[in-house]
This record gives structure tokens, sequence and C-alpha cells, in this order.
């Protein structure tokens, strides 16, 4: 799993590459943790999804949290790009309910 990120206009662009489960998903939350903590000036979160190539409940749950932590902080958090499998998982899940999709 690789995580870039780059902040455009006062907005932070997170894309995922690769697989979000059970083996990846405690070094995701770490550095997703690091990154938002770290990262300073941004008021909202895009989460790039295209390259996600598989997503489990455990990755659901890893998305769950940081959401949970930025609510906090009054930013939140959008998805775009969602992988066929993260668009799949985000539509049954009602995940879009709190992390709108965004074009």
């Amino acid at each position: 799993m690789q995580i870039k990120s780059r902040i455009v206009n006062k907005t932070l662009y997170v894309l995922l590459s690769g697989e979000l489960d059970e083996y990846t998903a405690q070094g995701v939350r770490k550095n997703l943790d690091t990154l938002f903590d770290t990262e300073k000036g941004f008021v909202q979160i895009v989460m790039d999804l295209s390259e996600l190539t598989f997503m489990d409940s455990t990755g659901v749950g890893v998305l769950i949290g940081r959401y949970k932590k930025m609510r906090e902080y009054n930013k939140p958090i959008f998805i775009t790009n969602p992988s066929r499998n993260a668009e799949r998982i985000f539509k049954m899940s009602g995940l879009y309910e709190i992390m709108p999709k965004i074009v």
C-alpha cells in the first residue's frame, strides 16, 4: 500500500494505491494519522481511491476511524474516483452518507 499526498487550495489530497485490508490496515492507519497531524493549513480532505485495488471490512474501519478523528477538528473527508471494489463497498455500507463522493 502506498499513500501519496499534496495540499492544493487548503485541500489535502490523499491517493491510496494498493490493498487496504487486515494486512495493511495498521500501517495505513498510522501513516494517515501522522499525515493528518503533521500537515498544516488544510480545511478538508479528498481521498482518491482510483488506485485502491482491494478493500475489506478492516479497510472500512480504517476510513471510518480517520473520519471520526477529522470530524473532531471539523475537517470533512470526501471520496473521489473510487475503484469498482471501493464503490461497491461504499454503496453497500452507506459510507457515502458520512464521506460524500465528489467528482
